[in-house]
């Protein structure tokens, strides 16, 4: 391993005008830093980030909150949390990932400990626990979700309100007047989870505006799951003809059930799912869906969060537009079903 003094050797300059150049404490001649530099690549030299660490009161670490909870579509957390680990880079930043439920002990232990500069906050709840914290730290954060009260916080979201009543507006052009929509598992409303409800604010008051019947049931996804709520929501709303699904679990097994019974998609039911675009393309028919922008939102974190570190101190709630795309499962409702 290249030492400090190796690289002041090769360079021609002392060990503590190294160390300088990459602190950035005192104003070198440019002439000296390209020498430097030039050693520093050429001999692979790599700081001992510990030491750069405590020298600086910089860590160049962001800590990303992602608790891994059963309930929750980990392949869409995998993905913000890869755009969040190729973005932090790109900017000079490693990515600490902290996956327990611990709530407000994480936050604690990351202000408290030093190891990260900075930190991203994902499954946020309308009224999270971590938030009084957040507000009261001097470490900069960013949230990807969105509370019921943003004040003194920075926030970007897909506008999951607008998706949902997005949604509505799709079916009821097609003349769908009862429509189901297949939820979250339980435990995801349980929390008040900010996504799950957001969705659901907008679902109804679109529906109510344009006289559409609604019905929300949770699913705990999967096969049996989805049985079971299909069979209750036909129980229940008989005229049923539209689908929203936000449960990438549900999918593919609603698609399968409606099969079984008879139910031809888009002929007798219209379905239209909150997905990522590779679920939606990728299923037994292509699903008419709003997209979940993950590396977006993953992307636009780090870009908050750097702006905080450099000393832009503004709160901005970000929330991303909502696209449907129509593809092969949704279309009119049949005559009379309307």
């Amino acid at each position: 391993m290249v030492t400090l003094a190796e690289v002041a050797q090769h360079a021609g300059v002392s060990a503590s005008t190294v160390s300088y150049v990459l602190s950035g404490k005192r104003s070198i001649s440019a002439d000296t830093r390209q020498r430097v530099e030039r050693s520093i690549a050429e001999l692979g030299y790599h700081p001992n980030a510990g030491a750069r660490a405590l020298a600086s009161s910089r860590s160049n670490i962001i800590a990303l909150m992602i608790p891994l909870r059963t309930d929750m579509y980990m392949p869409v957390m995998m993905q913000i949390a890869i755009a969040v680990a190729t973005t932090a880079r790109a900017h000079g930043y490693d990515v600490l990932l902290l996956t327990g439920e611990e709530g407000p002990d994480a936050v604690r232990r990351v202000t408290g400990s030093g190891l990260a500069e900075a930190m991203i906050v994902m499954d946020v709840e309308l009224h999270d626990e971590r938030l009084p914290l957040l507000r009261s730290t001097d470490q900069p954060s960013v949230l990807i979700g969105l509370p019921a009260d943003t004040s003194g916080l920075t926030c970007v979201d897909l506008d999951f309100t607008a998706t949902g009543a997005l949604c509505v507006e799709h079916l009821a052009t097609f003349g769908h007047r009862d429509i189901a929509v297949v939820g979250e598992a339980p435990a995801v409303y349980e929390r008040h989870t900010g996504f799950a409800e957001r969705t659901l604010d907008g679902v109804h008051s679109r529906s109510r505006e344009l006289g559409v019947r609604v019905l929300h049931r949770p699913c705990q996804g999967g096969y049996d799951a989805m049985s079971v709520t299909l069979a209750r929501i036909f129980d229940e709303r008989p005229a049923t003809t539209g689908f929203v699904v936000q449960n990438e679990s549900a999918v593919e097994p609603l698609l399968a059930l409606l099969r079984q019974q008879g139910r031809a998609v888009p002929e007798d039911v219209s379905v239209v799912a909150i997905c990522p675009d590779e679920l939606a393309t990728q299923a037994s028919l292509r699903l008419t869906s709003v997209a979940i922008p993950a590396q977006e939102m993953g992307r636009r974190a780090v870009e908050l969060l750097v702006a905080k570190l450099k000393g832009c101190d503004m709160d901005e709630v970000v929330l991303l537009p909502p696209e449907l795309t129509v593809r092969a499962s949704s279309g009119p409702a049949r005559a009379g079903e309307s």
